[in-house]
């Protein structure tokens, strides 16, 4: 990994340290120590998530399009997982840290473990595709083909296309003494060649990259409507390498993949300048180590060894893929016009509360001044909610301020294009962009300019923290006064997400949650060390100790404590020895936790009370709530929280994070609703077993058969009919 510059001393202002709060009194009869048995590896656990990912590809009952694009989700997965995880145990391993797992691995015992792990399910994959769904596409006349499969006809438009879409696209590399082997950059798909010049024994290699600019899967017969035949753009090239290396002798093409560590150094606790560091990571990115060589079935021992060497790759770190599933996206196939194929197209709908006022200016202000408002995606829109909250504010000339934090957004945003309008309208408009989100920092680095153009109060991050709260507060000036409304999200300000991901909003003007959001904001942007939040729990100022407290806290009530937490994942280890100690207390605790879960559940006299669950559909489950029932009878009365963070250290201790509690009686009764459907899945719910492995609920009646999901699509549709009456 290409090491990073020192900067040269400035006076440049830091940040000042944050002082995390976790050393938490825990009750003596309660407190013990936890075994590294206790818990399940982290990188394990990930990978029994992307198994049950796979499973969807597999299960019957998704429809036949959509498998392919569990396929598809499957492998753009493993690829992340290769660079972030894969790559960090490398760097530890290269670096001589001694460090060990929660389950008391070191770095190198991992990787052995996840290598066995990824093996099996590779092999998995390519049954499933190969004896399974492929079947059934051509069951369903879709037509997955080689070149030697096609018509003459067929080969003609093949050539024909190859000629003029694809040659120009290519640039074949040929490695001798004047020209030098090429960069292989990260998940590029290329082909190794070896040939030879005629009247020559000598072997000549040659990289030819595969373009992504041209369809994966050609399609031979786009006017046709009820049968489809497409043909590998690989398969065409590797036929047509001869107009490449014309005069050549071709001996053998083999296809490679290469993935490099994306686990760059983001320590900037020295940085004098954040978008720099940024930058300069990016850019040494490129130039990673590789951590992964896949090839296409058996590729030839020269090349293979040819390209071992140059890539500098241990033996470890090769795997040979025996299907071109591995290597191509479906996109294509999935996107045909077969709808009795796909899931049946969902529409978000306009939040119930929020139609009787879509064309009255200022309305969703009114609304939320009279009452809180919880919205779910992608059953409630987005646009109609947090869109509108940042448009309406923008044009509105009663708003006096903007203020918002950016972690991920779509590349055409109309939230930044109103912050923007706002700057414009002279209003105060201050956006924090966290540069580092990962894989998204080019894009944020460019949204970060547009905005600064736009007279925008930019911040980009913080030295040491990563910003990931998702957060708004609009400040209106009003016949009383100044007025400020916040919104408070688990989801990132994405539109296009917001249609594949389950998320929440929150919206509210209750004093005491926006003059803490005000005062999170202060946080992010002037260095404020406010730390007595009474309400919000800010990581990593108060969060984590909050947390502890409110687990002990229903600890006491023993028997009748009652813990439901839903997240994304969950790692802390001081989080999960207080669930144990709940769990010996007497506590019920349901925790649906969609990834990995290192807390182990139904250990004897450990989390016998414990119940974990991970669900898993159409749509990917995003959202976090916290539930805390306090020995009340009524779950109402209990205490909920939404929010941005996971129970995991870095969420916890490194990154900015805002979790609210939810005060109003009809939102906590939402939340109440999605956790009690939820926990009564038996169509899309895991459940977590004993050795780490999840068992699929089995529906016992047509009723269950109805996941969650679609549960909530049911009622949100029902809801708005209602209203409309």
């Amino acid at each position: 990994m290409a090491k990073k510059k020192k900067k040269k001393s400035s006076n440049k202002t830091k940040s000042p340290k944050v002082q995390v709060k976790s050393d938490v009194k825990r009750s003596k009869s309660t407190s013990r120590t936890h075994e590294p048995t206790h818990y399940f590896n982290r990188e394990i656990s990930w990978l029994e998530f992307n198994e049950r990912v796979l499973h969807l590809a597999k299960d019957e009952r998704t429809p036949l399009l959509e498998r392919l694009r569990f396929l598809n989700i499957f492998i753009n997965n493993l690829d992340e997982f290769y660079m972030k995880r894969v790559g960090g145990l490398k760097d530890q391993i290269s670096t001589k840290q001694i460090g060990l797992s929660i389950d008391n691995l070191s770095a190198l015992e991992q990787l052995v473990l996840i290598r066995a792990k990824v093996n099996d399910q590779l092999k998995r994959f390519k049954d499933i595709f190969e004896k399974n769904i492929k079947t059934k596409l051509k069951e369903s006349k879709i037509h997955l083909l080689s070149f030697d499969e096609l018509t003459p006809k067929e080969k003609g438009f093949v050539k024909n296309y190859f000629s003029k879409e694809i040659f120009p696209t290519l640039t074949p590399l040929a490695v001798d003494f004047g020209h030098p082997f090429p960069f292989v950059s990260n998940l590029s798909l290329s082909l190794g060649i070896s040939m030879h010049k005629p009247r020559s024994k000598e072997r000549i290699f040659a990289r030819v990259k595969i373009p992504n600019q041209v369809p994966a899967w050609i399609h031979l017969n786009p006017n046709e409507t009820d049968s489809f035949r497409f043909v590998c753009l690989t398969d065409v090239i590797v036929k047509n390498l001869d107009m490449l290396f014309n005069g050549m002798i071709i001996d053998e093409a083999t296809l490679f993949r290469v993935t490099r560590s994306a686990s760059w150094d983001e320590d900037d606790d020295n940085a004098e300048d954040l978008l720099e560091l940024v930058v300069e990571g990016i850019k040494d990115r490129r130039f990673s180590p590789v951590v992964r060589l896949e090839f296409h079935d058996k590729p030839v021992e020269w090349i293979r060894e040819y390209l071992t060497d140059e890539l500098e790759v241990s033996t470890e770190d090769i795997y040979e893929l025996p299907s071109l599933a591995f290597f191509t996206n479906f996109s294509e196939i999935i996107d045909i016009d077969q709808p009795h194929l796909k899931f049946e197209p969902h529409a978000p709908q306009v939040p119930v509360d929020l139609l009787d006022i879509q064309d009255e200016k200022g309305g969703i202000f009114n609304h939320i001044r009279q009452n809180d408002l919880l919205v779910h995606h992608p059953y409630e829109s987005f646009n109609q909610s947090v869109e509108r909250f940042i448009v309406e504010a923008a044009r509105d000339p009663q708003t006096v301020a903007i203020k918002c934090t950016l972690y991920r957004t779509d590349k055409n945003s109309n939230i930044i294009r109103a912050l923007i309008d706002a700057a414009n309208l002279r209003k105060q408009v201050a956006c924090v962009i966290e540069l580092k989100a990962r894989f998204d920092e080019e894009r944020n680095i460019q949204w970060a300019n547009e905005l600064v153009n736009a007279g925008v109060h930019v911040v980009h991050g913080m030295v040491g923290l990563k910003t990931h709260s998702k957060m708004a507060l609009v400040v209106r000036r009003e016949f009383d006064g100044i007025v400020s409304y916040a919104h408070i999200g688990t989801g990132n300000y994405n539109a296009l997400t917001s249609r594949l991901y389950t998320d929440l909003s929150y919206f509210t003007c209750r004093k005491e949650i926006t003059s803490e959001v005000q005062e999170a904001f202060n946080f992010l942007t002037g260095f404020s060390l406010k730390d007595d939040y009474k309400n919000l729990l800010l990581a990593p100022v108060n969060m984590k100790e909050k947390f502890i407290e409110m687990i002990y806290d229903e600890a006491t009530l023993g028997s009748k404590g009652r813990i439901i937490a839903k997240m994304n994942q969950l790692e802390d280890k001081d989080i999960m020895g207080a669930l144990y100690d709940a769990s010996s207390a007497g506590v019920k605790i349901d925790l649906i936790v969609r990834g990995f879960c290192c807390l182990k559940a139904g250990i004897k006299g450990v989390s016998d009370n414990i119940r974990v669950i991970s669900i898993l559909g159409r749509f990917l489950e995003h959202s976090r709530i916290y539930y805390f029932g306090k020995g009340k009878t009524n779950p109402l009365e209990g205490d909920f929280y939404i929010g941005s963070a996971d129970w995991m250290y870095r969420n916890l201790e490194n990154r900015v994070e805002v979790i609210t509690p939810i005060l109003s009686p009809d939102c906590k009764s939402k939340l109440w609703d999605i956790l009690n459907t939820e926990l009564h899945d038996k169509r899309l719910a895991w459940v977590q077993s004993k050795k780490g492995g999840y068992d699929l609920n089995q529906p016992e009646n047509d009723e269950q058969k109805i996941g969650s999901q679609e549960q909530l699509i049911r009622k949100t549709s029902l809801e708005r009919k209602i209203n409309l009456k």
